[in-house]
């Protein structure tokens, strides 16, 4: 016999805990460095497009799933799917989640470390980007700060799941995503107030259709669905704790909203301060770790404004990570009838231990490659570039195909507002969940693979 499902105790509760999913690396990390690299405003607005037409229909559909069935990512395909081979995707969630989790974790460690660089005043003494990017190098070499880093981050991250849904995650969410906000808020203004921040804005908001480039579409394609940590289980996990009289068309459009405002607040705080120091915004992946720390040598406060930055990169990176710890926790406290303290200790430890050798492939195992690929960089291919769109990809179609609209749009109507009742709403949802959102995820899946 089951246990009784532990719910959300609020609304908003739900909302931040799903928009603390979405708003992870990917909006403070990601989305800057590729909006550099792919000419800046013109590229932030194919990726709006792309966030509303296929990221939200998608992400509809996953937390409906979650929602009826009250269950977890396998339990969902198996309670609704005549056929249980269906059940494999669920099996992809959770793989997806402990193969993103692991590597995740030492990003997220990374960041937290930058916090105690900052707070130490390291940055002060940084006159060129090549000395902080030597900082950056030194750190990931050393294999015993790298390991630590990745102990404390998912310490913090076994300890908010460990508490269950009402008193760990959102518990955790209620605090850390008013706080991740304010703080972006106060890096914003100050971006803006910096002389030279113009050409940020003008970067930001003034598109130039000649920086587009088909790559550019698929970068940008890519990223609007990868943001909304679809694919991999999270937001069917955080769909099951809903009660039925939630709105799930106006909860979706919520998370939508405050996952792409914080990505667009980011990027106006990193880019007026990048483009006021004269520096370039298109320097790929460092743009955070290597590029930024300068910009905070030479900007006036900059020291209060380093450590504030990068409590910003780890509370998102936080945030995220409880939900992917929590999808596989989900699954052994629902289908096997575990504790969740059992759950949350056992598999939380085995993938702090499967992280270890992603935190090594800069230091101790850089030598050891698979295909030119290393520990870090091949969990980075298996989840992000298969499991991913492939879960997203199989969810569109049993959605809109198997299950079908005819139960699923009466799911989707329980609780709904009479905005969720429109039929416009609801033919749209169906338009593009059946026809437009499998095509493109499946341009990503192949662009993602190289065969596109």
């Amino acid at each position: 016999m089951l246990k009784k499902r532990e719910q959300w105790g609020s609304k908003i509760g739900f909302i931040l805990a799903a928009a603390g999913s979405a708003i992870g690396l990917g909006n403070i990390w990601k989305f800057p460095y590729i909006a550099g690299e792919n000419g800046g405003a013109a590229f932030v607005l194919v990726y709006l497009v792309f966030i509303l037409l296929i990221g939200t229909p998608v992400l509809i559909a996953e937390i409906l799933l979650g929602r009826e069935t009250q269950r977890n990512s396998i339990g969902a395909f198996k309670q609704l799917a005549s056929n249980k081979l269906w059940m494999i995707v669920g099996g992809m969630g959770i793989l997806a989640g402990f193969v993103i989790l692991s590597f995740y974790s030492i990003i997220g460690g990374w960041a937290v470390g930058y916090v105690v660089e900052a707070i130490n005043g390291t940055f002060a003494s940084f006159e060129t980007p090549e000395a902080s990017g030597d900082l950056f190098g030194q750190l990931i070499g050393n294999a015993k700060w790298v390991i630590g880093m990745h102990t404390i981050f998912f310490g913090l991250v076994m300890s908010l799941v460990y508490f269950g849904v009402k008193r760990g995650i959102e518990f955790g969410s209620k605090i850390l995503m008013p706080l991740l906000f304010v703080i972006l808020v106060i890096l914003m203004i100050r971006g803006i107030t910096l002389e030279g921040a113009e050409a940020g804005l003008n970067f930001m908001f003034k598109p130039d259709w000649s920086k587009i480039t088909g790559d550019s579409i698929l970068i940008a394609l890519g990223h609007a669905f990868f943001t909304l940590s679809l694919g991999m289980g999270a937001m069917l996990t955080y769909g099951s704790y809903m009660p039925e009289d939630s709105d799930i068309t106006i909860a979706s459009l919520q998370i939508v909203f405050l996952d792409t405002l914080i990505a667009i607040m980011a990027g106006i705080a990193i880019f007026t301060a990048v483009f006021a120091s004269g520096l370039v915004p298109g320097s790929g992946p460092g743009l955070i770790f290597q590029t930024l720390p300068i910009v905070f040598a030479e900007m006036p406060g900059g020291y209060i404004f380093g450590i504030l930055f990068f409590l910003l990169l780890s509370i998102a990176a936080v945030t995220s990570a409880i939900s992917l710890l929590e999808v596989v926790v989900a699954y052994f406290v629902d289908e096997l009838n575990w504790s969740r303290k059992k759950a949350v200790f056992i598999f939380g430890g085995i993938i702090y231990l499967v992280g270890i050798p992603s935190g090594l492939s800069f230091n101790l195992l850089s030598d050891y490659t698979f295909n030119g690929l290393n520990f870090f960089d091949l969990a980075d291919f298996l989840a992000s570039n298969i499991l991913l769109p492939l879960g997203g990809l199989l969810i569109s179609i049993f959605v809109a195909w198997i299950w079908g609209f005819e139960k699923a749009i009466p799911a989707l109507l329980k609780g709904a507002t009479k905005m969720s009742h429109n039929n416009m709403v609801l033919m749209s949802w169906k338009f593009f969940l059946k026809f437009v959102a499998p095509v493109f995820i499946f341009i990503i899946f192949l662009h993602s693979i190289g065969l596109f």
